[in-house]
């Protein structure tokens, strides 16, 4: 690891600016089982499995919403929860020709995600 950034954290971590941060860390919470708090003094941080996603109000930088890409153990049921709180679907559930098993959705607060699981190795 090194030295330059915080024991076990990835070098490169999204962060997302947006009017509803509590509303938004609890979006992600239910729909990818994330794990972290909302804290108003520092962006929170959310785990997503080995990745961590900072999530911040807007009152200094303004709304700065993401387009993100992540892998779930069961794509459809986690574009399942992603709609029931809200999200719109761009993409419902397909098989690509990669190999994963993805849908698109926009949350309430314009973030786009792609959810996936890998089918194929």
């Amino acid at each position: 690891m090194a030295e330059y950034q915080p024991p076990g954290w990835p070098t490169v971590i999204p962060r997302i600016f947006c009017g509803d941060a509590p509303g938004l860390v609890e979006f992600i919470k239910a729909v990818f089982d994330a794990s972290g708090e909302y804290d108003r003094s520092v962006p929170a941080e959310l785990r997503i499995g080995d990745s961590i996603v900072m999530v911040s109000g807007d009152e200094v930088r303004g709304a700065v919403p993401a387009f993100l890409y992540v892998y779930v153990p069961d794509a459809d049921v986690t574009y399942e929860r992603a709609v029931m709180r809200g999200a719109v679907t761009i993409e419902a559930p397909l098989r690509t020709p990669y190999g994963d098993r993805r849908a698109t959705v926009q949350d309430p607060w314009d973030n786009v995600w792609q959810i996936a699981t890998r089918l194929a190795g």
